[in-house]
């Protein structure tokens, strides 16, 4: 049967080993280990009966619940069972076909095994009472040749979808872990780029760190011969200021002597005059000459004495 599996923690609806689907609470209430439908389908040891009537013809069984009821052209038990209860999927126990009340029409699919997918085996009879009908169509085999025809093609393919869909699966985790190993392929190569980039970097930041410190070093060594040049600089400059200071001195002493000498010269020179002038006139005929006095004589000398010390200093 292909209805759609449910969950019986959300849903509350259980399905068995065959593929049939039963609601929790009346799995709950049965009184046989095996599935009702199953029972029903291929262990019919007795004749069935409608559970509320007792009719034996165009009999309904419900999938989910195992309710037996018959049709709507009797009493339309099953029916009403599914408006009830809601359960919308019944098997016609005559053709084998599975009736949706909801979609209003047959579902058409046979149970198949859930270990190989293979149709099971259904045993089929006459469910009337009397077993003398002739109009149920189980006198000749093309329906259930055909049932059988279609439930092979159904079960081929199902096993194709299935093999499709462990094929796609197949190929998925095949995509994805080539998609995996090609990410991780490139996050490696962006890693080994990024080190890479990170690596150079580094070198050529160490490279110029070296160089700046090999020109602080080299600047380092030229500030300290500035340095020590100019502290010998100013040694020298200190003793030629200090010489030209002397010299300054020496000099100023010795324009001093030449301006006395320059004095001297011209007392000398306006005596010499004067006593000439006074030689020409008759003023100082028969005069004496007088020697001048020592002790003017004496500090004349001593001047000079002193100006030729300093003259051979």
């Amino acid at each position: 049967m292909a209805t759609e599996r449910l969950d019986p923690d959300t849903s509350g609806i259980l399905s068995t080993f065959c593929d049939h689907s039963f609601q929790c609470s009346c799995t709950s209430k049965w009184t046989y280990l095996s599935c009702t439908v199953c029972r029903f389908c291929q262990q019919q040891e007795e004749n069935p009966v409608c559970s509320i009537c007792g009719s034996g013809e165009n009999l309904w069984i419900c999938l989910i619940c195992g309710f037996m009821g018959c049709g709507r052209y009797k009493e339309g038990h099953g029916v009403r069972h599914w408006k009830d209860t809601q359960h919308c999927y019944s098997l016609e126990l005559i053709s084998q076909q599975i009736w949706d009340y909801v979609g209003d029409g047959y579902v058409h699919r046979l149970t198949h095994s859930k270990v190989d997918g293979k149709p099971v085996g259904i045993n089929s009879r006459c469910t009337s009472i009397e077993g003398t009908c002739h109009s149920c169509g189980y006198g000749d085999d093309s329906g259930i040749n055909e049932a059988i025809y279609s439930s092979k093609v159904e079960a081929v393919f199902d096993e194709y979808s299935r093999l499709l869909a462990t094929e796609l699966e197949k190929q998925r985790q095949n995509y994805e872990s080539l998609l995996a190993e090609a990410k991780g392929k490139r996050d490696s190569t962006i890693a080994e780029a990024v080190e890479k980039a990170v690596t150079s970097e580094m070198q050529d930041i160490q490279s110029k760190l070296d160089k700046c410190t090999e020109e602080k070093n080299a600047l380092a060594e030229i500030n300290r011969k500035l340095i020590k040049d100019q502290q010998v600089w100013h040694v020298k400059v200190k003793e030629i200021e200090e010489r030209e200071a002397s010299e300054s001195r020496l000099m100023d002493e010795k324009i001093l002597d030449l301006e006395e000498q320059v004095r001297d010269l011209k007392v000398y020179i306006e005596a010499q005059k004067t006593l000439t002038d006074m030689t020409d006139s008759d003023s100082i005929k028969g005069g004496t000459v007088l020697p001048v006095p020592s002790s003017q004589s004496s500090s004349t000398n001593t001047r000079r004495h002193k100006k030729a010390g300093r003259r051979r200093n």
